[in-house]
């Protein structure tokens, strides 16, 4: 499984679904009590539950991680986790998925600066206030994103196409299951 983390609008999103477009690698479908964005797709983007729903499902220890963000929960579920997959998380969820011990499990950070996930906010339609509200927010919810753990490969995104940051990706992904082949 691939694991990607980042700050908002480091390209997270963008390289899933590149990853998809030229790796045949799907998308984990996390659940989230986030509303729906413009084009957004039930069971495909997210599985989109009810604050309600999403604590009784927590209840029943059905998710690996959940993380609260923005007011919404986010919860990545049992079923989902899979080789030639990729997965969406947080500092917090990277951590609980490292703490699995699966080394099928690689795991990237995203960089972007502030500056450049601010434009890249914009170019999606995002808000000026969402916008601030998510940099500010990212300042304390990726304050511990300087935690160091070798398992975790960094690309910065900024310089690179998604394309590229895909390949990068996926490369560093197969170059892992070989090693892991080869033992």
């Amino acid at each position: 499984m691939i694991l990607l983390t980042g700050a908002s609008a480091s390209g997270k999103t963008e390289t899933a679904k590149m990853l998809k477009v030229l790796f045949g690698i799907n998308k984990v479908v996390t659940h989230t009590t986030r509303p729906m964005r413009p084009g957004e797709k039930d069971g495909v983007d997210y599985h989109f539950v009810t604050k309600q729903e999403f604590l009784e499902l927590k209840k029943m220890n059905f998710f690996v991680e959940t993380t609260e963000y923005n007011n919404n929960y986010y919860g990545t579920s049992k079923p989902e986790i899979a080789d030639d997959k990729v997965v969406i998380v947080e500092t917090s969820g990277a951590r609980v998925f490292l703490g699995l011990n699966n080394p099928r499990i690689v795991a990237f950070r995203l960089l972007a600066s502030k500056e450049m996930r601010a434009e890249r906010m914009a170019q999606r339609g995002d808000s000026k206030e969402a916008i601030d509200q998510r940099l500010t927010n990212d300042v304390t919810r990726f304050a511990d994103e300087n935690f160091h753990d070798e398992r975790i490969i960094e690309i910065n995104t900024e310089k690179m196409s998604i394309e590229e940051v895909a390949k990068t990706v996926y490369e560093d992904y197969q170059k892992q299951l070989k090693v892991l082949a080869s033992k």
